[in-house]
């Protein structure tokens, strides 16, 4: 089994998934924050590739797409920064971006580096679905990495079935139709996740989009397997004076 498959057999509930924007909020802070985010308790961490236009991000991981640009972060500086994590790092990791700039990387070579630093799966929300299936699934499989699609509450069934066959990993559902850091109640999604849930689907389900508090994730963890959090871990490290007090005092909130 991957990591992402071990840690499910291990921990079947109440998944803590932290998003972190690559280059943010200093073109070399990646390491530190996966230190933190391992040592404070994060089950997974999803590594956000910066990208000028990331549509479906809010203004907060879109402002730290903007910084981590202006420090000079890319795919290829990402992945000699990840070049040894695996000596210290036992958390799943995962790349998510957006499909214009890994394809201007070579989507092979992309696939291959992900491989040898140790990333275990890929979100890249705007590559559509047949194109994965008819073209890219096996390039995926090939180099041991999940990959990972997204879901909302106006997929229809039979798609949510068709990703589920297609997905690796687990399906990610956006909690409502909106971008990244909104502030809709997650209790009036609980029907969205009772479907999901009583679907009985093969992946296992993360919640993202809105999660941002202790009340936020417990609400979305009712029904699956866990949570993801992103721009309020972004906020947290804006106002730390350091990584790890940040991370530290952010995970405590909504562990404890």
């Amino acid at each position: 089994m991957n990591r992402i498959e071990n840690l499910f057999a291990e921990k079947k509930n109440n998944i803590c998934n932290i998003y972190c924007t690559a280059g943010f909020p200093h073109l070399n802070s990646i390491r530190e924050i996966l230190d933190a985010l391992q040592k404070y308790g994060a089950d997974m961490v999803e590594v956000g590739i910066p990208y000028s236009d990331p549509i479906a991000d809010g203004p907060v991981i879109q402002a730290s797409n903007e910084i981590a640009l202006q420090n000079g972060m890319n795919i290829q500086r990402l992945f000699e920064q990840l070049k040894t994590v695996r000596n210290k790092i036992h958390l799943p990791l995962l790349l998510m971006g957006y499909l214009n700039p890994v394809m201007q990387f070579g989507l092979e070579k992309f696939c291959r580096m992900a491989k040898e630093t140790g990333v275990d799966g890929v979100i890249l929300p705007d590559l559509p679905l047949y194109e994965f299936e008819t073209e890219y699934r096996e390039l995926f499989k090939s180099h041991d990495l999940d990959f990972i699609f997204l879901v909302t509450p106006e997929t229809p069934d039979e798609r949510i079935r068709k990703i589920d066959l297609l997905s690796t990993g687990f399906i990610y559902a956006v909690s409502a139709s909106a971008t990244t850091g909104n502030t809709n109640s997650m209790s009036t999604q609980t029907a969205y996740f009772k479907r999901l849930q009583q679907m009985n689907l093969k992946n296992k389900i993360l919640v993202g989009f809105g999660i941002r508090d202790k009340e936020t994730f417990m609400e979305a963890c009712k029904y699956t397997n866990g949570a993801i959090i992103g721009s309020a871990y972004i906020k947290a490290l804006q106002s730390a004076n350091s990584i790890e007090v940040g991370t530290r005092e952010f995970l405590r909130k909504i562990l404890s």
